[in-house]
């Protein structure tokens, strides 16, 4: 092992216990065996977004529908079936509403950074 002489006695035991690893699965015996594994598992389905959430997150934006609209990379007539009630977002919709509401400071000042552009 050429490289040991260059790693602390930390990185020296990391890699070892990396090398150990691939060993025990260039084996073929089943990894649980030799390791605990821990299965998770996470529900990354966004959450659904009513009128009323939609109307509110545009608000707290301080955009018209259009501009909103623009901003999602969605028509106006999109944006205004969904604060009525006619359709819903898409998922992809709803992931980015979801990060417009956990940061709504740092979305508003993208808006604004756009719209004091001078190409805007």
């Amino acid at each position: 092992m050429k490289r040991a002489q260059k790693l602390s006695p930390k990185g020296v035991k990391i890699v070892a216990a990396l090398e150990r690893f691939r060993d025990a699965i260039d084996s073929g015996e089943p990894i649980e065996r030799r390791y605990t594994v821990r299965r998770v598992k996470v529900d990354l389905t966004p959450r659904s977004f009513g009128p009323e959430d939609v109307r509110g997150i545009r608000a707290m934006m301080g955009v018209s529908q259009p501009l909103f609209g623009q901003f999602l990379g969605v028509d106006v007539k999109t944006v205004r079936s969904w604060e009525q009630g006619r359709r819903v977002p898409s998922g992809m919709a709803r992931r980015f509403l979801e990060e417009i509401q956990a940061a709504p400071d740092h979305w508003r000042s993208r808006v604004e950074a756009v719209l004091g552009a001078p190409d805007a």
